[in-house]
């Protein structure tokens, strides 16, 4: 499965925009609806709210992507992005704001990121993980 790269972005911006909204506020529920968000799209990153959305309405408007992305990277990303606003929307529901903020702030750089410059964190993370082990592979096996 390949995705559409302005949608992952168009993801991040109102990711943003939410994760931002849960600092103001301080809502451990606003968090947690987040981290489910995070959870679909982990699942699959053609199911959740926002890629629906930007199919529906942004779309249309910009017509097929030129390139297309590996979902494997968008996903791991979508997994540590539902860690952070887990432990985030933990935190402040069980009175923890200090870890319910801090949480939030990584999530909020990461998305930040993504959506202004289109850097995912995440992405990296996962094609670094996946360099390094199979180097590491290839040493055990040149043993």
């Amino acid at each position: 499965m390949e995705l559409d790269p302005r949608g992952q972005r168009f993801a991040a911006v109102l990711t943003s925009i939410v994760i931002a909204l849960v600092l103001i506020t301080g809502s451990g529920w606003l968090a947690l609806a987040q981290a489910l968000v995070f959870a679909v799209t982990a699942w699959d990153p053609r199911r959740g709210p926002y890629p629906m959305i930007y199919r529906a309405l942004v779309l249309p408007r910009l017509g097929p992507p030129a390139e297309r992305e590996a979902a494997a990277p968008v996903r791991f990303a979508q997994t540590v992005g539902f860690a952070f606003l887990g432990l985030s929307a933990a935190g402040y529901l069980a009175g923890a704001e200090t870890l319910g903020v801090v949480a939030a702030a990584f999530g909020l750089l990461a998305a930040f990121l993504n959506a202004a410059f289109g850097l995912c964190l995440g992405c990296e993370a996962y094609l670094l993980i996946r360099r390094l082990s199979s180097r590491n592979a290839e040493s055990v096996r040149n043993v």
